[in-house]
């Protein structure tokens, strides 16, 4: 009798993908490989239910409508590290595993950073634009030295690490800001770690290499060219919207910045711009990782990481599903959750930079394997920081590569919590311990914070207060929130002993500004105020 042949996976790839990707996926032999760029929208839905993976660049739009047609896509996978064209909401609720390849364009885009520094510094484009109009005006182009010069690097990821070797080798002094730069990671970068007005102060060249996110849009405005010596240069190959375009224009023509270069912008293609009108800048077509090998390297990066996938072994990319057994990631979910939003309230709010994370855990979660609840935390933690390139497998790596140790522990059993996750940070300024726990297996609770015993919601915006147990302090804040249009959801209170030291918790509908802060700050008898985003 014949056996029945098993029919072969098919993979599709929709945009442009180096040859040496699509030829690593034949090779494996157990694959059908497409490759069709020209596909309009209307013509993918049609052909994407007969699909198992997807593989795409930057121009194929996977929407939820594309997803929920695609009855046997398995993984989609993107050429590259940015998912804005794909819906991971939409994929993880089918099931679908999203990978990208963050580590193919590092070099590329840390070189091209490098070159527009240089080039600004020497003004080569303007120069060059001023020889092929057959003009000879050296006196007009005379640049300045790098050496000696001190670049400021905002984000020391992969880009920003190799930015600052780069740099160092040039003969540049180094500051770096990186909310989770520990002072190990700094040394051998050969970066002084300064918070962000220091170095915004400081540098003679400041360069970007972050996502773009809630935290970096429009991190430099208005008041921070205000802050920057009248001839800094700055570079930005990282996201548009990092730099405000309007102020940026305004610094420049007002020569409170001497130049900048810019590779990115709000809108692309920018060409209604008034940068591109001014002599002081330069700029280049989003070519950050517009080279050759980059190209090779995330199309065999993304095609070796969906082969991965769809043999179900482990993937270092994946940005939406913990590599764990189904079922056991059942019974864990509801901790991994609670682990996750612990993470993150340690990654906001401890003072100093963070050195070793521990995470205890207790109770009748101990017979787990407690491995993902660690990793949960750590992917927490860089998340409020790292945004959507931290996923369950690499989030270990991540955290090591900034040499942040991380330690767990097994607790004894409990006798107020039938289970209890803590986590204490360690940074070069104070010590924090959180704990948290599971109200019938389900609803999430912070229950200690340092020494106060508390039952606080982990929701939305968490605002601090740490104060002297005395009247008028709710009252106060009360006040003070109705004055400024912000409702309060939920409340909080904690104290070590009646008229001692006590932590007001506030759980609050809108975002705090600096001055409401400040405004805190000055109530009697609190005696320091924080807030963090849960």
């Amino acid at each position: 009798m014949t056996e029945k042949k098993t029919a072969k996976m098919k993979i599709l790839i929709s945009d442009p993908l180096a040859k040496q990707g699509v030829d690593f996926i034949k090779q494996q032999g157990e694959f059908d490989v497409e490759v069709n760029a020209k596909l309009s929208p209307q013509e993918l839905l049609k052909v994407i239910p007969d699909y198992d993976a997807l593989i795409v660049r930057s121009e194929t739009k996977v929407t939820a409508e594309v997803i929920e047609a695609a009855m046997k896509l398995k993984v989609v996978g993107r050429a590259g590290v940015g998912l804005d064209n794909i819906d991971v909401g939409a994929a993880t609720k089918r099931g679908v595993v999203v990978l990208n390849a963050p580590g193919g364009n590092t070099i590329s885009t840390a070189e091209h950073t490098v070159s527009m520094m240089l080039a600004l510094a020497r003004n080569i484009p303007q120069a060059c634009a001023s020889m092929r109009s057959r003009k000879w005006e050296r006196k007009q182009f005379t640049g300045a030295e790098v050496y000696g010069k001190t670049l400021g690097i905002v984000g020391l990821g992969r880009i920003g690490s190799e930015v600052a070797r780069r740099a160092h080798a040039l003969g540049m002094k180094l500051l770096g800001y990186d909310p989770i730069l520990s002072p190990d990671r700094a040394r051998s970068l050969n970066v002084e770690p300064v918070d962000v007005e220091t170095l915004i102060r400081n540098s003679d060249f400041i360069t970007f290499h972050v996502p773009l996110n809630e935290h970096t849009r429009n991190l430099i405005s208005h008041q921070q060219f205000a802050m920057m010596k009248p001839d800094v240069r700055l570079i930005n190959c990282a996201r548009g919207g990092v730099i405000n375009e309007e102020a940026l224009y305004q610094a420049l023509k007002e020569r409170k910045v001497a130049g900048a270069a810019l590779d990115v912008f709000e809108k692309e293609p920018p060409i209604d711009s008034p940068l591109l009108e001014l002599d002081s800048v330069i700029a280049t077509p989003h070519l950050g990782a517009s080279t050759e090998e980059a190209q090779v390297n995330v199309a065999c990066e993304v095609a070796d990481q969906v082969v991965r996938a769809l043999r179900g072994e482990p993937v270092a990319y994946a940005v939406n599903v913990p590599p764990i057994d189904p079922k056991v990631y059942m019974e864990l979910k509801p901790y991994l959750e609670l682990a996750e939003k612990l993470g993150r309230f340690q990654a906001q709010y401890p003072q100093g930079s963070v050195r070793e994370v521990v995470v205890e855990v207790f109770g009748d979660i101990e017979q787990l394997d407690v491995r993902p609840i660690r990793t949960a935390v750590i992917k927490g933690f860089l998340e409020s920081f790292l945004h959507q390139n931290v996923n369950y497998v690499n989030a270990s790596l991540l955290m090591a590569e900034r040499k942040i140790a991380v330690t767990e522990r097994k607790g004894q059993m409990l006798r107020d919590y039938a289970n209890l996750i803590t986590v204490r940070a360690l940074t070069d300024k104070e010590e924090c311990s959180v704990a948290g726990t599971l109200f019938s297996r389900t609803t999430p609770r912070i229950v200690r914070l340092n020494e106060f015993y508390l039952d606080a919601c982990p929701e939305g915006v968490v605002l601090i207060c740490l104060n002297e147990d005395k009247p008028g302090i709710i009252g106060n804040l009360g006040t003070l929130m109705a004055q400024n249009g912000i409702n309060i959801g939920a409340m909080t209170l904690g104290r070590t002993r009646r008229g001692g030291e006590a932590a007001t918790i506030l759980n609050l509908d809108s975002q705090l500004t600096t001055g409401i802060m400040d405004d805190i700050k000055q109530i009697n008898y609190i005696n320091d105020a924080r807030v963090v985003k849960l």
